[in-house]
């Protein structure tokens, strides 16, 4: 499954994995994964791409979807264990100004 979600008691946070690709394709997968659980029950979002190969611009988007989402309450993403070609994408889009990225 390319998407995958849980969530870790330990972080207190949804953990949102995602496999291979992504990009536009997972919209709305993506977006199913944190609106499954209802913010009163977490407010931290970990995006995990360490098995992500590949990101677009699509992906940065619902990055940023999620970030909004995440701030309606104050909460917070972050991503965690990008790729070099992940970080790179992410890097040029200054990501880190915005969202904590922990590789």
């Amino acid at each position: 499954m390319p998407i995958t979600s849980h969530y870790d008691q330990a972080q207190q946070a949804l953990v949102i994995a995602i496999d291979q690709q992504f990009d536009f394709s997972m919209h709305q997968a993506f977006k199913e994964a944190y609106s499954q659980i209802d913010n009163s029950q977490s407010t931290h979002y970990i995006i995990d791409l360490a098995n992500t190969t590949y990101m677009d611009s699509s992906a940065l988007g619902m990055i940023l979807l999620l970030r909004e989402h995440a701030l309606a309450s104050d909460g917070k993403v972050t991503i965690k264990a990008p790729s070099d070609s992940v970080l790179k994408v992410l890097e040029i889009a200054q990501f880190q100004k915005l969202i904590d990225i922990q590789r």
